[in-house]
């Protein structure tokens, strides 16, 4: 299945990439079983979609997965406006 490009703001790109490079525990961790295809899919790391950055994401099931923990402990507010959207 050919990946579908799903647009991001630019202006996320290198955010993505400070994240990739300051990886909490939890996500080194999930990262290690994911990687390489190891599962039989692709997934890719900090990935920005539309406005926000995605820990993982899986273009070819279309999965985003967000590991939440001590970085996110401080955006609630944020979450809770982006659920009620």
């Amino acid at each position: 299945m050919k990946n579908k490009i799903i647009p991001y703001n630019p202006k996320l790109k290198e955010f993505a990439r400070q994240l990739r490079k300051n990886s909490t525990l939890s996500e080194v961790l999930l990262w290690e079983k994911l990687k390489q295809r190891s599962m039989g899919i692709q997934f890719h790391r900090q990935v920005p979609l539309l406005e926000y950055i995605v820990d993982f994401y899986c273009h070819e099931l279309q999965l985003a997965i967000e590991i939440d923990g001590v970085s996110h402990d401080f955006k609630y507010d944020k979450g809770q406006q982006r659920e009620l959207n």
